[in-house]
């Protein structure tokens, strides 16, 4: 049976970098994204370039009945996922009230929901078939409250308890858990436009997709539970910790606030 490493969020940002790094290393890869037409590109140019079996599927994951679906046909496939890369995200910055709804809930849907189903159905083939490697990406952001960004960072630290959890829980069927914790990062995060006509500022501390994924996968081949890259991201991670929760939760909202634009 075939293997395939199963990438969501693989038409840009490190979604698409891991997709690269794997197939460099000559990984089979199953890409997963709501835009079919680059993903079909992304797969005859990945194919092209390292030589290796690339599949795809478009898939809203912030629709349930699309992924229930998605997971259907895995399950019914004769395809073997022993690595899974949970990469699909949504971001929102502002004050809370002031979000559209819809658009809170379709953050919850794919980055906790989604992410959830897909360790559970994948893990539960894993577990069968003897093993494998579950990368869940969470961010810097689990390890503070996040004022002015709050079901974003909620969202993250559930990504990162759950992840941990996980791993302590999978060990007997030899499934290895990791957690990547990336820092501002140059993707279409920062140039997403919110309802209020604000967008989030990149930094100059930001960090090229191609940089993180690669640093995610030395560390996978490590068996790294928690992936942080670069030094400044893993002082930021550390530094909630000696600090007060009240100082933590203000310092934490100025600094989002500032984020975006006025």
């Amino acid at each position: 049976m075939t293997r395939y490493a199963l990438i969501t969020g693989a038409s840009s940002g490190i979604g698409l970098a891991m997709a690269e790094a794997l197939a460099r290393r000559g990984r089979n890869l199953l890409l997963v994204a709501r835009q079919r037409d680059r993903l079909e590109s992304i797969a005859i140019e990945l194919t092209q370039r390292f030589g290796v079996e690339v599949l795809f599927r478009a898939c809203d994951l912030s629709e349930p009945l699309r992924l229930s679906g998605f997971l259907l046909e895995l399950e019914e496939g004769e395809r073997q996922i022993d690595l899974l890369v949970n990469c699909a995200g949504i971001s929102t910055c502002g004050p809370f009230l002031g979000q559209d709804w819809m658009t809170e809930q379709d953050l919850i849907e794919v980055n906790i929901l989604a992410l959830t189903r897909l360790c559970h159905a994948v893990g539960n083939s894993m577990a069968l078939h003897g093993g494998g490697q579950i990368l869940n990406v969470a961010s810097i952001a689990a390890f503070q409250p996040g004022p002015w960004m709050s079901t974003y960072h909620a969202s993250k630290a559930y990504v990162l308890h759950f992840s941990e959890a996980l791993r302590i829980e999978l060990k007997k069927y030899a499934i290895n858990v990791s957690v990547l914790c990336p820092g501002p990062t140059q993707t279409a995060f920062f140039s997403k436009a919110q309802p209020d006509g604000k967008t989030l500022r990149s930094t100059s501390n930001s960090m090229p997709p191609e940089e993180v994924a690669l640093y995610a996968v030395r560390a996978l081949e490590r068996n790294r539970a928690i992936i942080i890259p670069g030094r400044r991201n893993r002082w930021i991670a550390l530094l909630p910790r000696l600090g007060p929760r009240w100082l933590v939760r203000i310092l934490a909202g100025r600094s989002n606030k500032a984020c975006y634009a006025r």
